[in-house]
């Protein structure tokens, strides 16, 4: 994972009249919203090739957000920023980020003022996932699961590791792990990536019954981004990668120059550490 500067395109004061508000006359009568966004992508290829292909047209950007703006009524301009912010991101595959500004100059407040606005900023965020299997036909298994991952129209899996046979490690009363690391792109946060990874376990009907004990899939989330997150649901770094070589083996495979956030250190070098 590595920090990459990006370039911008601005877009700002997209007029539209639409029906979005809280109370009941706004939804009937209507007003004026001011629709601003910054595209945050790569415009080196563009700028060598003067081609549009390579880039975003933004007039295209443009008419496609008035008509998503039209099409639907929020209640609130988080939900419209939000909403607007994600269609953005899944239709134009060049646009890695993206900052939404929605202003709201006649809001019915009762007391003069120049405007209301929201912004948001959203993006694609790059995960590497550990992958396993012991119980059942264990490549099976895992195919499927990462066939659910690519379903999530929020979710693209870039890269998919070898599959290794390793030991079980902790409760050894238990049959050979397949294990595999995966390089996946998401517009979810964590959590709620972590709520995916529980939804797919489900429809493979995993069971919690002994610490790690046998499933049939198990699914963690290693890295994310270059994120440091410790809460009761989540840790990432995953805290046991360093010490499992079934782990850092398929993940060295396809990322060997991502970086532990905590050691700084790459993936190879944490396995060749490991090794030693």
């Amino acid at each position: 994972m590595v920090k990459q500067k990006m370039d911008k395109i601005e877009i700002r004061g997209i007029e539209i009249f639409a029906k979005h508000g809280v109370l009941p006359e706004e939804n009937a009568l209507g007003q004026k919203f001011l629709i601003s966004a910054s595209l945050f992508l790569d415009t080196g290829k563009a700028g060598m090739s003067d081609e549009l292909s390579d880039s975003v047209n933004y007039a295209e950007v443009a008419a496609f957000l008035k008509e998503e703006a039209s099409q639907k009524v929020f209640r609130l301009l988080e939900a419209l920023a939000e909403h607007l912010a994600k269609k953005v991101l899944l239709s134009f595959p060049l646009v890695e980020k993206i900052r939404i500004t929605i202003e709201k100059p006649w809001a019915p407040i009762g007391i003069p003022l120049d405007t209301v606005s929201v912004s948001v900023k959203r993006g694609w965020h790059e995960l590497y996932l550990g992958i396993g299997s012991n119980m059942g036909e264990k490549r099976k298994n895992i195919e499927e699961a990462i066939r659910l991952l690519s379903e999530d129209e929020e979710t693209k899996v870039l890269r998919v590791s070898e599959l290794i046979m390793t030991k079980p490690v902790g409760y050894t009363e238990q049959d050979d792990f397949l294990n595999g690391a995966l390089q996946v792109k998401t517009l979810r946060s964590p959590e709620r990536f972590l709520d995916r990874i529980g939804e797919i376990e489900k429809v493979l009907k995993r069971e919690r019954k002994i610490h790690w004990g046998p499933r049939t899939i198990d699914i963690d989330i290693l890295l994310y981004d270059e994120e440091i997150i410790q809460t009761e649901r989540l840790v990432i770094p995953h805290r046991e990668m360093l010490k499992r070589r079934f782990v850092l083996e398929p993940l060295s495979e396809i990322a060997p120059y991502a970086v532990h956030p905590v050691t700084g250190k790459r993936v190879e070098e944490l396995l060749a550490a490991l090794e030693e």
